[in-house]
């Protein structure tokens, strides 16, 4: 299976981020409370709220080996925000870069 590259925004209102982004990619394919997702190709992009109020986009990457990545991206000055979490069939992780960038981690299991 091909994951295709994502950017998840996390919001502080999913209702009022849904009718934005539903008006520039049409209905989602997922529409759930706590995650709203659009398929637009290769790109996925999706809304979820945010566990500790920071907003923003974060692009995640997809690799073969979560847990090798993070490390690897941690050795060379990645501060890690998450560490690889199953979430329904994927792993996901978040580690910063020197500047505070966010940078996501996906791995199909």
């Amino acid at each position: 299976m091909t994951q295709p590259r994502s950017v998840i925004y996390t919001v502080s209102d999913v209702a009022a981020s849904k009718a934005v982004f539903t008006a520039l990619f049409g209905e989602p394919d997922v529409d759930q409370p706590y995650y709203v997702g659009y398929g637009d190709g290769g790109q996925h992009v999706g809304i979820t709220p945010s566990p500790d109020g920071t907003t923003g986009p974060i692009p995640y990457w997809p690799v073969d080996d979560a847990a090798a990545t993070v490390a690897a991206l941690t050795a060379a000055g990645a501060t890690v925000v998450q560490e690889p979490r199953d979430v329904g069939g994927m792993l996901v992780a978040v580690v910063h870069d020197g500047d505070g960038s966010a940078i996501g981690i996906s791995q199909v299991l």
